[in-house]
């Protein structure tokens, strides 16, 4: 059960709040189920986060069209919409959330929120 089986994300620059871009990716990311924790917050936005947020230029949240398990991370592009998507899943384990992620391309990253 991967609730029982996930890393957890908790740097500070991966909050959506964090504004200053030092071009952070997670093109080293493994492939796996994820949590946010700590300073990181302790879910993915599903609100727009603007471009150079989350310590990166391309930031990454998920987009509302779409339910659990499968969801759509839109990494916003400098006006309005997304640079590109990507398919990720997320999954319920009681009180938290945790996320299967991908590594992405640079300068993409996926974002966290409290």
């Amino acid at each position: 059960d991967p609730c029982y089986n996930y890393k957890n994300l908790s740097d500070a620059s991966r909050k959506s709040s964090y504004k200053i871009s030092v071009d952070q990716c997670d093109d080293k990311l493994q492939k796996g189920w994820y949590r946010f924790v700590g300073a990181a917050g302790t879910k993915m936005p599903t609100t727009r986060v603007p471009a150079f947020s989350c310590g990166t230029v391309f930031s990454g949240w998920l987009m509302r069209e779409d339910a659990p398990p499968s969801r759509k991370v839109c990494f916003s592009d400098k006006n309005t919409g997304c640079k590109n998507t990507v398919s990720i899943y997320e999954k319920e384990c009681g009180s938290y959330h945790i996320y299967k992620l991908y590594p992405t391309n640079c300068p993409r990253r996926y974002c966290g929120s409290d």
